[in-house]
């Protein structure tokens, strides 16, 4: 098989592309380690907790959400449960499953930290393109991303090559 090569453009905007995730990511955790003692991987499990119904979302759910491995997540969830900002629930019909549930102290804290999450994003990202360049970020974007999840074109990944993703128990009731 011959390597294709990136072409010299191709390059210049990948590279670009991995600097400025990288500052970003920087960025975000080090806004959120100040004003709420947390890395912005936390943040985001808060976050998709808040907007989950009830709160509340089984662990492999949350892991695929997140992006993260389920040892990762397991080891995030027991540091936020320690901290009182969640709380975790046995699944009444899947021994094997069990939900992760926002508290009232979780969403407190998550309501303090977003105003200058929010601003840490437009300033570090929105201030700086046009409404056209904010529809070519999202769109591109999402090209990428349905290309890495999978889509109608592109086989979805296995979980042995997404480590997320595993299969889900038939837990889904409430508990």
């Amino acid at each position: 098989m011959t390597t294709r090569w990136l072409t010299p453009k191709e390059q210049s905007a990948w590279r670009a592309y991995v600097s400025a995730t990288h500052l970003l990511d920087d960025a975000m955790d080090r806004q959120l380690q100040q004003d709420a003692g947390m890395p912005h991987l936390y943040y985001g499990i808060l976050v998709s907790l808040s907007e989950a119904p009830e709160h509340k979302l089984r662990m492999t759910d949350l892991a695929e959400k997140s992006k993260i491995t389920r040892s990762r997540l397991t080891y995030a969830v027991t540091r936020l449960e320690k901290d009182g900002l969640i709380r975790r629930e046995d699944c009444q019909w899947d021994r094997r499953s069990s939900f992760a549930l926002l508290t009232d102290e979780g969403l407190a804290v998550l309501e303090r930290a977003a105003p200058g999450h929010v601003e840490t994003v437009r300033a570090a990202v929105f201030d700086h393109l046009s409404a056209e360049q904010v529809t070519q970020l999202e769109e591109i974007s999402s090209v990428i991303a349905r290309a890495l999840e999978g889509d109608a074109t592109t086989p979805r990944p296995t979980s042995d090559e997404v480590p997320w993703r595993r299969r889900s128990s038939p837990c889904s009731g409430p508990s």
